[in-house]
């Protein structure tokens, strides 16, 4: 039988800076980051220099309109921009906009945008940028789809307004248009032909601080100064340089050496977090990630036709102990998440919502229950577990997972593969049966968990859409109805009613919600001054 799992409030203060250090290696070295950061706004900018950001692994483009994949996301917003950033507490700031309204009826969202901007080919950014952007997140990014899907129309009265009409109340959207989730692309570069094939693409024009130079395959690409930003005198530096390391030792080499100087996400192993922050020349950096709680889950392929049996799924879910994921993966480096919405989204996280807690005896007995004997060389059946390699601890959970699954007589055999290749696998082949991964619960459900669970977005080739192929119309219509509800209270309790249903019919296991920090040089300052840290525009960073 499903269990409740009570969430402590203690440890997502900590978890969130707000509290002082916890017991453990899981927030000791969390302690002293609000100071390492105020020292970075002490000392005025200076112009000049060359910076080297980690971006994991390679992306596949540089614009990141049609993807939600993390290399892209910090990739693009240093080339394009969006209509919003956002400060620490993910509040609208301006950026390609400059004022906003949304009417009482929450059906018309205004924006007056920036005058004066040209893209880095020269031409004028207008409200036709915003209209042909709009479409293209709609139709093409996984969860630009559901973020946008009221919006009926962008109309665009005169070149500097922008109005968004919906059909119905979309209450997250003002929280989305960050250039690393929403960005604005040319018009007049992208008004034709498959915007998936645009050369400009992985040759990107914006109207960001920096622009593209050159992109060397297996290596780095190359950005430099935009000498007409609108925001001048930023940017700072002359060149930012994207390097490309997938191996976390050499990462940790990296920024030893000073080859890298800024690198976010956990980018080492854990455990060589505290080591690097002992070093004089290097600090940590915990903001920077309240735009996206990371959360780590077990993803089955309903269409398998073993895991389409939900005693299969929740004999599989009471062989995991998430406790012990936490300590043996992860270090403490998290919190215990065990539904769908993380607890880091307070508001909206249902701390009933059932769990399948660690029980071996009941997952055996359930895998006899559904008709799935032992067989004379132990095992009942066998699966494969795929993993994302986006994050190199995720190695580490398949192997605990093959262990666990093995236990109770399931075969359980790890596949490792590169970034393209895992994707290709999971939401174009769907030659999968169990997926460790993890995904953004972003600022709020519709936009970072319903993409996951709605049977509407189940869109093979697109990634990080509902790769299980779960379909419940009750789910579809709970996530419906809290996608258009203008009233808090009544959208959060239809939140807290999906987390029962997909609690109980169990399409995927969720886990931990990750802590993350970034490992920078101190000679680098201001690289963390919004809510989606390294996937900002970088446009304040200079070097000292």
């Amino acid at each position: 039988m499903p269990h409740r799992h009570p969430f402590h409030s203690g440890r997502r203060a900590a978890l969130l800076g707000l509290a002082g250090s916890a017991a453990g290696v899981a927030f000791g070295p969390f302690a002293s980051l609000a100071h390492a950061a105020a020292e970075t706004t002490a000392i005025a900018p200076r112009r000049g220099g060359r910076l080297t950001l980690l971006v994991n692994p390679e992306p596949n483009v540089l614009i990141n309109f049609a993807t939600t994949a993390g290399a892209e996301q910090k990739a693009s917003p240093k080339v394009t921009e969006g209509l919003l950033s956002y400060d620490f507490n993910v509040r609208p700031q301006p950026q390609l906009a400059t004022a906003w309204t949304i009417s009482a009826d929450g059906l018309q969202y205004t924006f007056k945008l920036r005058q004066g901007v040209r893209w880095h080919d020269g031409q004028p950014f207008t409200s036709k940028d915003v209209a042909t952007s709009i479409g293209l997140l709609k139709q093409y990014h996984s969860r630009g789809r559901s973020t946008f899907a009221n919006v009926v129309e962008v109309r665009t009265p005169d070149p500097h307004t922008a109005l968004l009409q919906l059909s119905r109340p979309a209450p997250y959207l003002i929280y989305a248009l960050a250039a690393s989730e929403s960005p604005i692309v040319p018009a007049h570069l992208y008004d034709s032909g498959d915007p998936l094939n645009n050369p400009h693409n992985i040759a990107p024009i914006g109207t960001g601080p920096f622009r593209f130079k050159s992109w060397e395959r297996g290596s780095h690409v190359v950005l430099v100064r935009n000498p007409d930003y609108w925001d001048a005198p930023k940017p700072y530096i002359d060149e930012l340089v994207l390097r490309f390391i997938g191996d976390p030792a050499a990462r940790a080499v990296a920024l030893e050496t000073g080859e890298l100087d800024l690198a976010g996400e956990n980018p080492v192993p854990l455990l060589d977090i505290q080591r690097l922050q002992a070093l004089p020349h290097l600090a940590l950096e915990s903001r920077g990630y309240s735009y996206d709680a990371a959360q780590t889950q077990l993803q089955f392929n309903l269409d398998n036709r073993y895991l389409a049996n939900p005693k299969v799924r929740q004999a599989i879910a009471h062989t995991i102990d998430r406790e012990a994921i936490l300590r043996a993966v992860w270090y403490g480096y998290g919190i215990v998440a065990p539904s769908p919405i993380s607890p880091l989204l307070t508001q909206f996280y249902d701390p009933h919502a059932p769990t399948w807690p660690h029980d071996p005896a009941k997952a055996n007995q359930l895998l006899d229950e559904a008709g799935l004997p032992r067989q004379s060389n132990g095992y009942r059946f066998a699966l494969n577990v795929d993993y994302n390699p986006y994050d190199p601890t995720f190695a580490r959970l398949a192997d605990y997972l093959r262990q666990t699954l093995r236990g109770v007589g399931i075969e359980a055999t790890v596949r490792s593969q590169d970034f393209g290749a895992y994707v290709k696998r999971i939401y174009t082949d769907r030659d999968f049966d169990l997926d460790a991964n993890f995904l953004g619960n972003t600022f709020d459900p519709t936009v970072g968990v319903q993409r996951l669970y709605w049977s509407k977005n189940f869109r093979k080739g697109v990634p990080f859409s509902n790769a299980t192929h779960y379909s419940n119309p009750e789910v579809d219509r709970l996530l419906e109805a809290a996608a258009v509800e203008n009233d808090p209270r009544t959208r959060v309790a239809y939140f807290r009613q999906f987390q029962q249903v997909v609690g109980q019919d169990l399409p995927i296991v969720d886990l931990v919600t990750l802590k993350q920090v970034t490992i920078y040089n101190r000679r680098v300052h201001n690289h963390t001054v919004t809510a989606d840290g390294l996937d900002g525009n970088l446009a304040d960073v200079f070097v000292a």
